[in-house]
């Protein structure tokens, strides 16, 4: 997964729950789940426009 192992996935997730604290970790979670599927809409999008244009050209 991206090259990072277990143990610094740990210490990864460790900061970031000193950083934000144990309330707050869900809602950052949810947040960043909301924007990753938008920007894979987005990126679907783009590629159906290529896909339309491409068709037409020929």
């Amino acid at each position: 997964m991206f090259g990072i192992g277990t143990g610094e996935l740990i210490v990864i997730l460790f900061i970031a729950l000193l950083l934000f604290g144990a309330n707050r970790l869900p809602e950052l979670g949810k947040s960043i789940g909301k924007t990753l599927k938008a920007f894979k809409e987005g990126m679907k999008e783009i590629e159906n426009d290529k896909g339309t244009n491409s068709k037409k050209d020929k």
